[in-house]
């Protein structure tokens, strides 16, 4: 894609290495803080909420990227699966279009949040990092559990009707949320997607 080839070559020297760590190793040090001291309210002081942010809390448009995966004892797995698939991304696309995938599940975060007035959370853009993980590498296979071979198309699967469900499911402002939330993805792979979706019909003669 030449848009952003272009946007690679302007943003190299704005790069983060190792991006995931950074923001893995904070998730951990929240979910930490939040055990220790369960009495602060920590995970809603760094929310996206638009309406906190118009009162002048405008760290929230970055912070709520810490806000850990999950609750309980899944936590810290969630995490380190995330960074784990951050690490592949950036190590498969380079630094810098890692970087600009992020971002981008970012801003489409902030702005879904601003355009329906609810809250946002970081899961969307977390399952987008994962998206981006299944397409890239749909035929790799991974130890469910630690015991059981299963393929990462699968669990692309997976995910991809969570998302229609939850889309079905959901009001329009949570669909607005959702489909902004995954933008980057939409971004990155729909124009592949949809070429493999057309080689894929039937033609007529």
């Amino acid at each position: 894609m030449k848009w952003l080839d272009r946007l690679e070559r302007k943003f190299d020297r704005f790069s983060i290495g190792n991006l995931m760590q950074y923001v893995c190793l904070t998730m951990a040090a929240v979910w930490i803080f939040s055990i220790l001291q369960p009495y602060v309210p920590l995970r809603s002081l760094i929310s996206l909420s638009p309406y906190r942010i118009r009162q002048g809390q405008i760290w929230r448009l970055i912070t709520f990227i810490f806000e850990p995966p999950g609750y309980g004892l899944l936590t810290p797995f969630l995490i380190l699966f995330y960074y784990w698939i951050g690490r592949s991304l950036e190590y498969y696309w380079g630094t810098t279009r890692f970087n600009l995938y992020y971002l981008f599940g970012i801003l489409g975060a902030v702005l879904g949040a601003f355009l329906t007035g609810a809250t946002g959370t970081s899961e969307y853009l977390n399952l987008s990092l994962l998206l981006a993980w299944v397409a890239l590498f749909p035929d790799m296979q991974v130890l469910l559990l630690g015991l059981i071979p299963f393929k990462l198309k699968w669990l692309g699967w997976i995910e991809g009707v969570y998302l229609a469900l939850n889309f079905l499911a959901g009001s329009w402002p949570s669909r607005v949320a959702l489909l902004l939330s995954v933008a980057n993805f939409l971004l990155f792979f729909g124009p592949t997607l949809w070429n493999r979706l057309r080689r894929s019909w039937p033609r007529r003669y």
